[in-house]
């Protein structure tokens, strides 16, 4: 029997009638037609479905649809304007940090999480933040590179508009 949630999802409001079994991660999809976040393993492995619930990044098949109920949601499609990318978008694209783009919209999920929490991060920070979500294409340089840049402009971007 479907179950009536409410959910704010890359700040719009959502009721979806769900089966408690959903994940969030079918919810997005398959309700809300929210495709870009991906189904890798679905089994909480490889972060191709991270997103940020809450604040905090989260790996939506593990999730059940029910738990986000009155929680807020940002996917891959809530990050860039009408009028320009994410700054994690634009250096994913600069420095190359995207192969067959499968791991992408996870990474740069979970970089944007770490950039928020902690704007001038390490080398070894990077990886550490981008450490449950794995590239079989890249070796990681590029996307290391990329939330490098990214982390720069977001710094420079504050500073400027201080």
């Amino acid at each position: 029997m479907k179950r009536l949630i409410s959910l704010t999802v890359n700040g719009q409001q959502y009721d979806v009638a769900i089966e408690p079994r959903q994940s969030l991660l079918q919810v997005l999809r398959e309700e809300l037609h929210l495709t870009g976040t991906k189904e890798g393993c679905s089994e909480g492995e490889c972060g191709a479905c991270t997103v940020i619930l809450d604040g905090k990044t989260v790996d939506s098949c593990l999730i059940f649809g029910l738990e986000a109920n009155g929680r807020n949601i940002l996917t891959i499609e809530g990050l860039a304007t009408s009028e320009a990318l994410h700054p994690v978008q634009q250096a994913f694209a600069d420095f190359g940090g995207v192969q067959c783009g499968f791991c992408t919209p996870g990474m740069i999920l979970a970089a944007t999480a770490l950039l928020e929490s902690n704007p001038n991060p390490t080398e070894e920070e990077i990886r550490w933040g981008i450490a449950g979500n794995l590239c079989r294409c890249t070796g990681y340089v590029k996307i290391v590179e990329a939330i490098k840049s990214a982390a720069q402009r977001t710094r420079t971007t504050a500073t400027s508009a201080d």
